[in-house]
């Protein structure tokens, strides 16, 4: 399995390993022993019950089987699919296209009832402009998709922001060098700063603008996003990481409440905004 930042993964990871430890334990056999049935050296049984190499489907089939204990070895496999879907990279989500990817997580979306959004490179794309997002969509086809289906992509992106005008509560914060330093050329950041001020008037939506300032005390984080308090997703450089443990969660909550305590919001935060405009010529 790829390796991540995320302890979620990591934790994860070990409890896999101790159910295939305590399975082992309770058939009475020795590593050496299951080894020895599996055909493996004694070596890869300490590494997968330590977490330190991730067994694939058919280890398992093969642990469960040597143990005497087949019954358990769908929901083991189950497992192991969940643990390696905590950490996906992007070759491997985008594989097929970016649209397939827009369209997976939409199922998330539709059922969470409140968001929290921090972005300190890209405006979020919930609150994205059409050529905005095809800006940002056609540079990641470009970087690393043989796929192009970004138009497609574009269209799944804008029909979920549907949502936005629905019962939810949105939560955004964004760096003010988002609103400096954008993609797709001065119309599309003009229309993007414009949309901006639309979105951060809708009731059910919170825009706030963290200052660019020499003596701020919190530092910029990766952007990440809060599914009410069951799921932080993060976009790393490598990949796409979920996030599910309570007490990393937690730790993105705080990170979210600690980042809005620097942002401005209303009045303030649309004069940063039309002074990026502005900016624009």
């Amino acid at each position: 399995m790829p390796a991540s930042s995320s302890s979620s993964v990591q934790q994860a990871r070990q409890a896999l390993g101790a159910r295939l430890g305590e399975i082992r334990d309770d058939a009475g056999l020795t590593g050496r022993a299951l080894a020895a049935r599996c055909g493996w050296s004694e070596s890869k049984v300490s590494r997968i019950e330590h977490a330190k190499t991730s067994p694939s489907p058919a280890d398992i089939r093969a642990w469960c089987t040597a143990c005497g204990a087949e019954g358990q070895t769908a929901d083991l496999v189950a497992s192991l699919r969940a643990v390696n879907g905590m950490f996906i990279e992007w070759h491997r989500m985008e594989r097929a296209g970016l649209k397939q990817a827009q369209e997976s997580v939409l199922p998330l979306y539709e059922r969470t009832r409140r968001f929290r959004s921090y972005s300190s490179w890209l405006v979020p794309g919930m609150i994205q402009t059409r050529g905005y997002t095809t800006a940002v969509l056609r540079a990641v086809q470009q970087s690393r998709v043989a796929v192009d289906d970004v138009e497609a992509a574009v269209s799944v992106r804008m029909e979920r922001q549907r949502i936005l005008h629905g019962d939810q509560r949105f939560a955004f914060l964004i760096e003010e060098s988002v609103l400096r330093s954008g993609i797709g050329g001065t119309e599309v950041m003009a229309g993007q700063l414009g949309h901006l001020l639309t979105v951060g008037s809708l009731p059910n939506v919170s825009l706030g603008v963290i200052p660019m300032r020499p003596d701020r005390t919190r530092l910029p984080v990766e952007g990440f996003w809060l599914y009410d308090t069951a799921q932080v997703n993060v976009e790393l450089v490598s990949g796409y990481l979920t996030i599910t443990q309570p007490g990393e969660i937690d730790l993105y909550v705080q990170a979210f409440s600690e980042l809005a305590e620097l942002a401005v919001h209303g009045a303030a935060a649309r004069a940063l905004i039309t002074a990026a405009v502005d900016a624009l010529g």
